[in-house]
């Protein structure tokens, strides 16, 4: 190395860590205005009486927990919360076994499938869409005099008023998010699948496994984390289920509120102007969205299973 003389100077250090915290603040200030600071406003309005009545405004009064008890001895809340689970769940059920299938199709390795990216933008295609639109769409189709009923006449059956059935409403909806949402989820299990050493498939059918056995003793296990993670994203979004329903009942939840999801009865105290009781249903449903969440994580075991991966691999 060459020696510094005396007088010289020394080249400056470039403390790149400085520029990460630069780069990072954009992010860090957007998220404080439009997030963190909404999130605090909310908890602290949910303690607080605030609407308007006319043209004038009552409030803000404090008291305390007065608006949880009142959400949460209504019984419209917990027929809401139902609504809006079930909604949920017959649309994710098939959706996360279609898009398995799908993903395991497209990655294996024994069918090398062509056309894979045509089929890729084809599935995703529908997420690109707004879920307004979806539903006006959706709610011309099944329209008592729509496109599907003229077909049903056609072939000698009678209308079916989807619209003014319990069944025949939710089913529209449950169908629309599996269709928006199916994609992206398919997309997701694809990347978690192609990132598995392929050499622990070809060992699994070395020993005699069958494509059955390979699926639940190697594939499910070892998309574990990202399994949690679609659950858990896809149940948030659930519980959020607002603009279809919305649209598609033109925001009544008919038949007989049976289609009104939490969002909406959250949509109706804001538009009445009660503040106060926008924000308890808000920190409510924080707390619903959190139980829930931690609930699925520690089911799938995601912490126990990188545990059991992290001593199979230093045994290896």
């Amino acid at each position: 190395m060459k020696a510094v003389r005396s007088g010289e100077r020394r080249p400056k250090s470039i403390s790149y860590a400085k520029w990460g915290y630069i780069f990072l603040a954009p992010f860090f200030l957007a998220y404080t205005v439009f997030s963190l600071i909404p999130l605090f406003s909310t908890f602290y309005n949910s303690f607080f009486e605030n609407f308007m009545s006319g043209l004038k405004q009552v409030g803000p009064t404090y008291v305390g927990l007065a608006n949880f008890k009142e959400i949460l001895f209504d019984s419209d809340f917990f027929r809401y919360l139902w609504n809006t689970l079930y909604i949920w769940l017959i649309g994710f059920i098939p959706q996360i076994a279609f898009a398995l299938l799908l993903a395991v199709l497209f990655t294996s390795l024994r069918l090398h499938l062509k056309f894979q990216g045509f089929f890729k933008s084809v599935i995703y295609m529908p997420n690109l869409i707004m879920a307004s639109a979806f539903a006006m769409l959706f709610y011309a189709l099944f329209a008592d005099a729509g496109p599907v009923n003229n077909l049903l006449n056609s072939m000698g059956i009678s209308t079916y008023r989807f619209l003014s059935e319990v069944d025949g409403t939710r089913g529209l909806i449950a169908l629309m998010n599996f269709l928006l949402w199916f994609g992206n989820t398919t997309i997701l299990l694809m990347a978690a699948i192609m990132g598995i050493d392929t050499a622990m498939f070809e060992v699994a059918q070395l020993d005699g496994a069958s494509s059955w056995q390979v699926f639940w003793k190697v594939t499910i296990p070892l998309i574990k984390p990202i399994l949690a993670y679609v659950l858990i994203t896809c149940m948030i979004g659930g519980i959020q289920m607002f603009d279809v329903p919305q649209v598609l009942t033109n925001a009544k939840g008919t038949p007989n509120r049976t289609a009104f999801t939490l969002i909406m009865f959250l949509n109706s105290h804001l538009t009445n102007k009660n503040y106060g009781m926008g924000g308890a249903l808000s920190v409510i449903l924080f707390a619903i969205t959190g139980v829930l969440s931690y609930a699925v994580f520690r089911s799938i075991n995601v912490t126990a299973l990188n545990r059991g991966l992290r001593k199979g691999g230093k045994r290896l």
